[in-house]
């Protein structure tokens, strides 16, 4: 797999937020997203899933 250019990636759709696990939303991850204007395909998104910290980051910014 090519490297993710995480700049491309947008429409992120989260799942999986329960507020008992704040601060840490450790069960949140990316259900689906567009990479350069295309859906991103499972196994993708799998991979994208593995990057804790961005999937954090995208947790906040879908609540705030």
């Amino acid at each position: 797999m090519e490297k993710i250019d995480y700049a491309l990636i947008d429409n992120i759709v989260i799942e999986g937020i329960d507020g008992k696990d704040y601060p840490d939303f450790c069960d949140a991850f990316i259900a689906s997203a567009d990479y350069a204007g295309k859906p991103m395909t499972e196994e993708i998104i799998e991979a994208l899933n593995q990057d804790s910290d961005f999937v954090y980051e995208q947790v906040l910014n879908f609540i705030y």
